[in-house]
């Protein structure tokens, strides 16, 4: 498998989920994918109002059920790993978490 050219998606679906079920974690009850919890900023302009973007996480921990613990924002091997840094700081700082992953060649949980 050439790494390089996978997508995010393929990364998420070829890695990283593997890896979260190889640690123990249960897929279908603590583990979210793809998952938006913000229904997006309210945009004011004059009398018109719309909403912004979801804010959208790659994967979200979760200790039981609505008690999220973890976020992990992927991106693709063609990006260095700091570009999902800050993304994944600004989603763990307004679902206050008391962690984040990064993922880049190795997977360690």
């Amino acid at each position: 498998m050439d790494k390089k050219s996978l997508s995010e998606r393929d990364v998420c679906t070829k890695l990283i989920t593997p890896a979260i079920e190889k640690a123990g974690w249960n897929i279908k009850k603590q583990v979210r994918e793809e998952v938006s919890f913000t229904d997006g900023r309210v945009i004011v302009q004059g009398s018109l109002h719309t909403r912004g973007t979801r804010k959208r996480a790659d994967y979200i921990l979760y200790y039981k059920n609505d008690i999220p613990i973890a976020i992990i924002e992927a991106k693709d091997n063609k990006k260095p790993v700091g570009a999902g840094m800050q993304q994944a700081l600004e989603y763990s700082e307004i679902l206050q978490l008391p962690s984040l992953f990064l993922r880049r060649k190795k997977i360690v949980f």
